[in-house]
């Protein structure tokens, strides 16, 4: 199976040994971000640093001309990511041996919300989410489908990577986060994540639903779990708590809302991309779900894109639904916790993908050898030689 390991420019700019300590651990492929979320990282083997902080959601190249004039645009990274540092790791990872693929952050941006307050999601209680950019406003899809194009297709890559292409939500990996004290589950974080903006009232209306009713009726259905009373989880929780219509009223408009963005986005980076640039998306096979993996229908976006990544740490269970359509054709990748500091499982590497290749998987991806340990990584390199 083929194997990609994820990576920072940051992890490879300043290090001599990193690209080829990367290509040593038996990956044909480097999953490098051109474009990323704010976070804190460690970099365990660094010569010069151990720990970057990046302040806010940035390209990690320099932006090009499409952006002049416009409100919404992508922000420049600062000292942790200066100048085109994706290129310049880019180029250390090729000549390492390794096909490089961007790893694109989109519908994911605090300081987009932060200073664009009104491109955020809206709760049914009027909070504001900054983290989340709300995906059926006009506005924000143009912005996600330029960047979409400009940061996917870098000199050098072979392919792409798009993270968070659809809704994100209520969670939210966030700094000194306290959102865990009441269990909402499934159901409850869908309530918590629907959208009350204009752009989404106008969504509701078309589909027969007032949204000041429908927002009332949300927050009536949330008070029992605030009070501590479970839901039913999935699907059906959504609908016993907020009634059969409502449910499938605010469904039928986030699912095309983010399906449409999905396919517009893709075909934007075919547009940009050379002949045979691949494209993927990192994917959950429920539709309603929100945050890093998107939502899809995985019949869908396996006639749109190339193939998925699908989280696995907790299982290769997620891949079924992608597998049962049956598209040879389809890379699907499945993305397994490498880092035991971060609750993965490097030495069962093997099995793990031994277990994920039964469900349908046909590549695999390693998430992370920047901020992986010593050891984690010597049980990867072990793990690998043994497929």
């Amino acid at each position: 199976m083929k194997a990609s390991a994820f990576v920072y420019p940051w992890d490879i700019g300043g290090d001599p040994e990193a690209a080829g300590r990367i290509a040593g651990l038996g990956v044909r492929q480097a999953t490098l971000a051109s474009a990323y979320h704010s976070t804190r990282a460690l970099t365990p083997r660094h010569p010069r640093h151990r720990v970057v902080t990046a302040d806010h959601a940035a390209v990690l190249y320099p932006a090009g001309a499409r952006w002049e004039g416009r409100e919404l645009r992508p922000y420049p990274a600062g000292d942790w990511a200066p100048g085109d540092a994706f290129g310049e790791a880019a180029a250390a990872l090729t000549e390492a041996g390794l096909e490089v693929h961007t790893w694109v952050v989109l519908a994911h941006n605090s300081r987009l919300g932060t200073e664009h307050p009104a491109t955020s999601v809206v709760n049914a209680y009027g909070d504001r989410y900054p983290w989340a950019p709300c995906i059926a406003q006009p506005a924000t899809r143009a912005y996600l489908v330029d960047l979409a194009a400009e940061a996917a297709v870098r000199p050098g890559a072979r392919g792409t990577e798009l993270e968070s292409l659809g809704w994100y939500g209520l969670q939210h990996l966030h700094a000194h986060d306290k959102t865990a004290g009441v269990a909402l589950g499934d159901a409850g974080q869908y309530l918590m994540s629907l959208c009350f903006c204009p752009d989404c009232a106008r969504g509701y209306a078309a589909q027969g639903v007032d949204a000041d009713a429908l927002a009332a009726a949300v927050r009536a259905a949330l008070e029992p779990l605030w009070r501590g009373t479970a839901a039913d989880e999935g699907w059906a929780g959504v609908e016993k708590l907020l009634g059969e219509e409502y449910a499938t009223a605010t469904r039928a408009w986030r699912d095309t809302t983010a399906r449409t963005l999905q396919e517009a986005a893709v075909a934007a980076v075919r547009r940009a991309a050379p002949a045979g640039f691949q494209v993927l998306l990192h994917a959950d096979p429920v539709t309603y779900h929100c945050g890093a993996n998107a939502g899809v229908d995985p019949a869908h976006i396996l006639s749109v894109a190339d193939g998925v990544v699908v989280p696995c740490a907790g299982g290769p269970h997620l891949l079924a639904p992608f597998a049962e359509q049956g598209r040879a054709d389809a890379v699907l990748a499945a993305n397994l916790q490498v880092v035991a500091g971060m609750g993965g499982s490097p030495g069962t590497l093997a099995e793990d993908a031994a277990r994920a290749r039964d469900r349908g998987a046909t590549e695999l991806r390693l998430y992370h050898a920047g901020l992986a340990s010593d050891d984690d990584l010597s049980a990867v390199r072990e793990g690998l030689a043994a497929l």
